[in-house]
């Protein structure tokens, strides 16, 4: 893992796996404990990784301790390593202000981060989910207030709508203040609807993607065979963790990603990771991780090339259902310029188009 990638408009180098750290501690019932924790965490530094993905709320606080036991300012490991965490879920009971985005929220949960991942400074501290309580330019005068300190190097967001990221971006440009640099978002082939409008916004407004759930919480790693004896195949535990029959779509993807899988000698894990990796504005994909076995197995997908015929089998099945920005499509190129090929300036990502009927429009 030497092939390093700068994260969105910036000059800071990060791995193009990040090791995710929702799964260090046993707190909420699941898990890696202290131990493997730390075990993983040296494997995946010992494997080129540099990026580890962290949140205050992440197994109630204990996933950053177990980060700052390994590799806090004492380690020796620190100034090599890239951490994020990201702050405005709540962890304290009662407390109106032990969340969400408002300077006194934003001040403690920075506070109270470099506390427990033990260092000087965050190099990438991002809103964790978007609070529409807060006046806009509260939260980005003191991100770039911590900034400015020297407690925050860079800033990303997750879980916001492009038109609120958009305007947090403009208002930073304008007034001098620092701009965000990452994009954390669900992104698989099983969750493309990103790619109208997240993906080309984070293209265009300089943020790197960082995707997380790449996997789709494990069922694209290839566990639940259909085509398996057992009465339990073809199913899943689904969102209210009861299980679920896969759907037709669900079922076409995993066959697609197991024939591709054997074609190239690995597991569909590695290529529905490899998939993803490659996708245009991604920088580096987050990984979860409970036992040793797991971070050699997804970082096998490094070593993958899918061919285009293979890309464009999983591209095609796994296609999302059109939205109105996607189902415009063709038809707004023979709209404006009279069924005649322009060649023009090209956005380096473009939002999922669908072909229209010609008149349709």
């Amino acid at each position: 893992m030497r092939n390093y990638r700068t994260l969105g408009r910036s000059g800071l180098r990060v791995s193009p796996l990040c090791l995710g750290g929702m799964t260090f501690g046993t707190d909420w019932g699941w898990g890696a404990d202290e131990k493997a924790s730390e075990q993983i965490i040296h494997s995946f530094i010992d494997a080129g990784g540099n990026f580890i993905d962290t949140a205050s709320v992440y197994t109630n606080g204990h996933s950053e301790k177990i980060i700052g036991d390994v590799i806090g300012s004492r380690s020796g490991l620190r100034t090599r390593m890239v951490i994020g965490t990201k702050f405005s879920g709540n962890i304290y009971p009662g407390d109106p202000n032990g969340g969400g985005t408002g300077a006194k929220a934003i001040m403690e949960s920075c506070h109270q981060s470099l506390r427990r991942l033990q260092t000087d400074y965050i190099d990438l501290f991002s809103i964790h989910q978007w609070d529409w309580n807060t006046p806009l330019e509260e939260t980005m005068r003191t991100l770039n207030m911590l900034v400015t300190s020297g407690k925050v190097r860079y800033i990303g967001v997750s879980y916001a709508p492009a038109w609120k990221i958009a305007q947090a971006q403009t208002m930073a440009v304008l007034k001098d203040w620092t701009p965000f640099v990452g994009l954390q978002i669900e992104y698989s082939l099983l969750q493309r609807t990103i790619e109208d409008e997240l993906v080309p916004m984070a293209a265009g407004l300089g943020l790197g993607i960082t995707p997380w759930s790449p996997l789709k919480g494990g069922l694209l790693s290839g566990k639940y065979n259909p085509s398996a004896q057992d009465q339990s195949a073809g199913t899943r535990l689904g969102d209210t963790g009861r299980v679920a029959a896969l759907s037709d779509k669900e079922l076409a993807i995993l066959d697609e990603l197991r024939k591709i899988a054997a074609a190239h000698h690995t597991t569909p894990a590695a290529i529905a990771l490899a998939w993803v990796t490659g996708r245009p504005g991604v920088t580096s994909t987050i990984i979860g991780i409970r036992k040793q076995e797991q971070l050699k197995a997804n970082m096998a997908a490094l070593d993958v090339k899918l061919t285009a015929a293979a890309l464009k089998a999983l591209d095609d099945l796994s296609l999302p259902p059109a939205t109105f920005v996607s189902s415009y499509g063709e038809g707004a190129k023979m709209f404006q310029h009279g069924g005649i090929h322009v060649n023009g300036h090209q956005p380096a990502v473009l939002p999922l188009t669908r072909n229209m009927a010609p008149g349709k429009y």
